[in-house]
Formats: C-alpha cells, sequence, structure tokens
C-alpha cells in the first residue's frame, strides 16, 4: 500500500528541487490514468477531487476509489480533498479515507482565515494526515479576478494555521486554456524569503511547461495543481473515441479509448515538475 500524506511527498520536494502533480479528478477514467503516468514515470502523484468532482460523484465513494488505487501502486499517491469550503465537507472526507484536506477560507477576512484553516488543520493531525490552506484569492479565467498574495500575511498564516502546504496568488488563475505571461517570480521570491511552508499554485494549466519546471527546481514550490489540460485531452480523445465509430454505443469501449491520450498527458506533465 503506498497511499501518503500531503506532507509524504512535499518534504522531499522542498529538500530536493522538484514538484509533485496535484492532478485534477472527474472519474474514474482519469484517475487511474494518472496513477498509471505516475507508475510509469516512477513518481508521486496527488489524486485531488475538487467541487465538480463531488457534485458529480459521493465524498464516500471517491475516498473507496482513491484509496483502491493507492493500495495497488508502487508509487506514492495522496488521497487529496481539493477546495474544501466548510469544516463539514473536511470532515466528511477525513472520514471517507481522504489523506489531504485543502481548506479554502481565501474569500474571507485574513483573521476568519486563519481561525478556520487552523481548525481543519487541528483536525487533520488528530488523525495523522495532512491540510493545505490558501493566502490570496486565485480568480477564475472569465469569472472572478484574483487578489494577489501578500508575503506579510502568508508568513502570518504560515505561523498561525500550522499549514503543511500554502497556496498563493501570484498571476495563477484556474480554467485557464491557454498559457499566459506566466507567474510573478518577484512576488514568490518574496514569500518565499517570509516563509519555508511548501508553496502551491492552482491553477498550473496556464503556467507555461518551462516556467513550471523552473519554479519546481529553484523555489519552495512543490505542487502544481493541473485540472484544465488534462480536461482538454480527455475531451479530445472522448470526441475522437465517438467520432471514429458513430454506430458504436458501449461507454465502457468509448472511453476505453481516453486512456492513452490521458496518460500520456499526465505523464509529460509529472515528467516536467521532476525537472
Amino acid at each position: 500500500m503506498t497511499l501518503a500524506t500531503l506532507r509524504d511527498v512535499l518534504q522531499p520536494a522542498l529538500r530536493d528541487g522538484y514538484a509533485i502533480g496535484g492532478l485534477v479528478c472527474l472519474g474514474w477514467e482519469d484517475m487511474r490514468a494518472f496513477v498509471a503516468a505516475a507508475e510509469a514515470e516512477n513518481c508521486a502523484v496527488i489524486l485531488q477531487a475538487g467541487p465538480g468532482c463531488r457534485a458529480h460523484t459521493p465524498l464516500p465513494v471517491l475516498g473507496k476509489m482513491f484509496r483502491h488505487l493507492a493500495e495497488g501502486a508502487s508509487v506514492p499517491v495522496v488521497a487529496h480533498l481539493d477546495h474544501g469550503y466548510t469544516y463539514d465537507e473536511c470532515s466528511e472526507a477525513l472520514d471517507a479515507g481522504f489523506t489531504s484536506l485543502m481548506f479554502d477560507g481565501s474569500r474571507k477576512p485574513l483573521a476568519d482565515n486563519i481561525k478556520e484553516t487552523r481548525q481543519i488543520v487541528e483536525l487533520a493531525q488528530k488523525s495523522g494526515i495532512s491540510c493545505e490552506g490558501e493566502i490570496g484569492f486565485v480568480g477564475y479565467a472569465g469569472g472572478e479576478t484574483s487578489a494577489g498574495t501578500d508575503p506579510a500575511e502568508a508568513a502570518l498564516f504560515a505561523t498561525e494555521t500550522g499549514v503543511d502546504a500554502m497556496a498563493i496568488s501570484v498571476g495563477n488563475v484556474h480554467l485557464q486554456q491557454e498559457t499566459d505571461a506566466g507567474l510573478d517570480e518577484a512576488r514568490i521570491a518574496a514569500i518565499q524569503a517570509a516563509t519555508q511552508v511548501p508553496l502551491v499554485i492552482h491553477g498550473g494549466s496556464g503556467v507555461p511547461a518551462d516556467q513550471r519546471r523552473h519554479l519546481a527546481q529553484t523555489t519552495n514550490i512543490c505542487k502544481f495543481n493541473i485540472g484544465t489540460e488534462l480536461r482538454m485531452t480527455f475531451g479530445a480523445a472522448l470526441r475522437d473515441a465517438v467520432n471514429t465509430d458513430p454506430d458504436r454505443f458501449d461507454r465502457i469501449a468509448i472511453l476505453k479509448d481516453t486512456h492513452a491520450p490521458v496518460m500520456a498527458a499526465a505523464r509529460a506533465v509529472l515528467r516536467n515538475l521532476k525537472g
């Protein structure tokens, strides 16, 4: 069994200068391909269940799926709740077997974010699992605007909450389909100078691959969340599978055709972060 906590995989990454892929899952087909990719690259992987995934599949089911894959894997696999918004949701994920809780209080005033994140940290620590928090707000492409992370607030947040990892807002945006000019490396350096907690980039699909690799090797960014680019690969593979044979109706046969392309795309993501 290679089920791991977030701390288990991020501390070696912090020490040795690389990053782990937090791959956003929507169903069995992609999570299975992600673990296969990690095994092929001989590296750890973080399987992430975000709000969209949880709206489609209940947390107890997702926990069993993640743990089943981890138990059969030859590499460390983290079962991670992404963007948990309430104490009850995080508690349910813990009960479902998740090994990492990400509490997102980034829309709240700083004092409330610190207080509520600390509660989740304490919940996680009692069960021997990890907690990620977010300071500064990471916006959404075509939606809410980001609020950049203040380095002094990041230092206070890290100290007061005791998080195992800290998501920051440094020019990254969720759901971005195209890579933009990249992240604000000066702000990253200022945050890193203020705290040694492993840093996390949400919206990693919008960050150029070369910059991801560079930051993984040279900064305390130890986790890049990657979702959109892998979903785009899955969608393209699914369309190809359907259009290749319009008479085919067995969804298992159709979905099998997504495995190789998604695995290949995930392998490229993970390999790049290893440096």
